[in-house]
């Protein structure tokens, strides 16, 4: 008997670009609501947020609103020892102070200045996946070809895994985070995959290099454990990979529907700030932040949330809010840029913010100087989304030019 999928996640669900119909009806009743997100959930308190100041509120606001409490409200301030294993590091399961002495040490590698020493890196990585596009023929998959393809060995880059062993660490990384399959072939693949970032971590610290790595062992040292370097890399991973395949599979798409558009950004490369800010904005790939946990009651949007209570930011809906801009709902790159959250807000907004902007400005110049002519090769109707991950995308994109 064929097994069947369990149905999406309510805040994940899309409709082409767009949220999902039932997701337009609940922001149409207000900024908050209670809901039951997926199947199964019971009665357990739960709140959506779907208006932009109510996000911006919930996200702004550590002190009443939680990431750890989620681990459980007992947890004391600074106990990362009492942290499962696998959260250790990872700065979006972390409240103050945790979160500040972590944040401090690592923004300094991920200023506009430092990522700029990437972008020659990042030029290359892009123009040889392009290559291979082009020797695949005509139609190739965009998705699996390039929006895929890319991200991946820029995050190797940045954090330092060697070339050789490139294809083997992505090769683990992407079973250890799929969401089917066999679970013991994830087990394997994650545990593989932790083994080599601790080694690579044992290499940096007995003879750290220039790359990212290098720098906060030869900067900080002790001031970092094994396990925290170990944790920031897998931070990375996870936001870098799916937000970024996501955001160049969909933004190809969104262009090639809007061929005025498309010709915008083609033919005027310094349209392109603007007019990434714009699809960052538009298609808001992540479906939402952790989840936060109110520490204590609080009125938000009219409602009542008890201390307790699980809250879920909804990134979509947020950023296609009328009080964020007007015809959110519209394709526009000429848009002056606005605050979105599509990189979150406070202090958990995405730390490597500038990389990814730059990472998507490099490919989608790219990707339009090499193939001008560049078009679907099917139907839109006929492109297959990638629905079941932490961030929406493109499956397939056949493309020719």
């Amino acid at each position: 008997m064929p097994h069947e999928s369990a149905p999406l996640p309510l805040h994940t669900r899309r409709s082409h670009f767009d949220p999902a119909d039932e997701l337009r009806g609940i922001a149409a009743d207000g900024p908050v609501t209670r809901v039951s997100l997926a199947p199964g959930a019971g009665d357990s308190p739960l709140w959506l947020v779907t208006g932009h100041g109510e996000v911006r509120t919930v996200l702004g606001d550590h002190v009443r609103f939680s990431t750890r409490r989620r681990f459980g409200s007992r947890t004391p301030a600074g106990a990362a020892d009492e942290r499962p294993d696998e959260g250790v590091g990872l700065l979006m399961d972390y409240d103050p102070p945790e979160h500040t002495r972590l944040r401090k040490m690592l923004t300094p590698e991920f200023t506009v200045r430092r990522m700029r020493r990437l972008q020659p890196r990042i030029e290359a990585i892009v123009a040889e996946r392009l290559d291979a596009m082009e020797h695949a023929g005509q139609p190739a998959d965009l998705a699996g070809l390039f929006a895929s393809a890319v991200p991946g060995p820029v995050l190797c880059e940045l954090i330092g895994v060697p070339r050789d062993d490139r294809d083997d660490f992505l090769r683990r990384c992407h079973a250890h985070l799929a969401t089917g399959g066999d679970r013991q072939e994830r087990t394997a693949a994650g545990s593989a995959f932790t083994r080599y970032l601790a080694a690579l971590v044992a290499r940096q610290r007995e003879d750290p290099d220039e790359g990212f790595l290098g720098m906060l062992v030869r900067d900080h040292g002790s001031e970092f454990t094994d396990k925290e370097l170990r944790g920031i890399c897998i931070l990375l991973m996870l936001a870098g990979l799916d937000n970024i395949s996501g955001m160049l599979g969909l933004g190809a798409l969104a262009l090639l529907e809007n061929p005025a558009q498309l010709a915008l950004v083609r033919d005027d490369p310094a349209a392109l700030d603007r007019a990434v800010e714009e699809l960052l904005r538009y298609l808001s790939v992540p479906h939402a932040p952790t989840p936060r946990t109110a520490v204590e009651d609080v009125t938000l949007g009219g409602r009542l949330i008890r201390a307790g209570d699980t809250v879920v930011c909804s990134i979509p809906l947020a950023n296609r809010d009328p009080a964020l801009t007007a015809e959110p709902d519209r394709l526009d790159l000429t848009r002056e840029p606005v605050p979105h959250v599509a990189f979150g807000h406070g202090i958990h907004h995405c730390i490597g913010a500038a990389l990814a902007r730059m990472e998507l400005r490099v490919a989608y110049a790219a990707l339009l100087g090499r193939f001008p002519g560049l078009r679907l090769a099917v139907p839109v109707r006929d492109v297959e989304f990638r629905v079941r991950s932490t961030a929406y995308g493109v499956e397939r994109l056949p493309v020719a030019w």
